[in-house]
């Protein structure tokens, strides 16, 4: 099948597009509202930067953690599964608790943020390429060896850094958990450009590669006969999970240290299948995008504004992500 018919096959319906709309528009209501509701008569201008900075750190770490969450999903032909389970998270804090117990305080503050933050992205991309490039050489049967070996790999990256954070002195212990707790709060204004040129060439590239993803999550067998290159396209599609993934946990921390990821980009894929009921990645990918953005920003807003901050996000997060969890594995839907 050529590109030109790949691509016309993969135009989103009429249907879809509206849905897309909705959202999006849903989307539009909630960022006003985060922004202006409740906007205090002093300064102004300084609290809509700060709210502003925040809202554009949720919109770039729900958009990595909901197209990754469904690329990773495709190529694992497993609902159930979420990027997490690579054990990126327990590599951030490694590198974090590296770093400052081999510059101590001093140095670990002493490096540019910007500079950091692309040395972990590039550290976390570079364990991805290197894992995936060894397991994968020889299809799809190694996707389960693989993810054993990222659940292998986080267990050792947690036993690691356990290691370090015993044998660190104390006031070096309490800037490894400022800097491992995930925090939009604490969203740096250097880093939000950077972070969203990765995360947005990410899902440029994942939708270019949306009709070729269509045909992946035939199987190895139906994509291999249809004419795709089954093994390449496996290791880029991962590769785009593992620059999402590692860029929305260099911008605000590791989220699935404390198990809300894993059950927030379930939720997350859950709700896209459910709304869009189309195979399509072209519809799929912005709409598990638009949905991640409207629950983080609605219920980011309904803590902090509302409930006045009395409990956790991730909470909700891991409370409906485990009953999800438990329905998909009830019901028999695991693919």
């Amino acid at each position: 099948m050529s590109d030109a018919a790949l691509h016309i096959a993969a135009r989103p319906p009429l249907g879809g597009l509206r849905l897309l709309t909705g959202l999006a528009s849903l989307l539009a209501v909630a960022s006003a509202l985060w922004l202006f509701q409740g906007l205090a008569d002093g300064n102004r201008g300084f609290i809509l930067h700060l709210r502003a900075l925040k809202l554009g750190t949720m919109l770039v770490v729900a958009c990595g953690i909901g197209v990754s969450t469904v690329l990773f999903q495709t190529v694992a032909a497993n609902r159930v599964l979420t990027p997490s389970i690579m054990g990126f998270d327990s590599l951030y804090v490694l590198l974090q608790t590296s770093l400052i117990a081999s510059f101590g305080i001093a140095g670990f503050a002493a490096v540019p943020v910007v500079a950091k933050f692309l040395a972990e992205v590039a550290v976390m991309c570079a364990l991805a390429i290197l894992l995936f490039g060894s397991l994968l050489g020889r299809g799809s049967r190694d996707i389960g060896r693989t993810i054993l070996t990222g659940v292998i790999l986080g267990v050792m990256f947690r036993s690691a850094s356990g290691l370090m954070i015993r044998l660190i002195d104390p006031n070096e212990f309490a800037v490894v958990q400022a800097s491992t707790v995930v925090s939009f709060t604490r969203a740096n204004e250097a880093l939000l450009p950077v972070g969203a040129l990765l995360c947005g060439i990410g899902v440029a590239a994942a939708l270019w590669l949306a009709p070729r993803l269509d045909v992946l999550a035939l199987g190895r067998d139906s994509a291999v006969s249809l004419g795709l290159r089954h093994a390449p396209m496996v290791a880029a599609t991962l590769g785009l999970v593992a620059l999402l993934i590692s860029v929305s946990t260099a911008l605000v921390g590791p989220l699935a240290v404390f198990g809300p990821a894993a059950f927030f980009g379930l939720i997350v894929t859950g709700m896209t299948h459910g709304l869009v009921r189309s195979h399509r990645h072209a519809l799929l990918l912005p709409a598990s995008a638009l949905i991640a953005a409207n629950i983080l920003v609605f219920g980011q807003m309904l803590f902090e504004r509302v409930l006045h901050q009395q409990t956790a996000l991730s909470v909700v997060i891991e409370f409906a992500g485990g009953l999800f969890f438990l329905y998909l594995l009830l019901k028999g839907r695991v693919r």
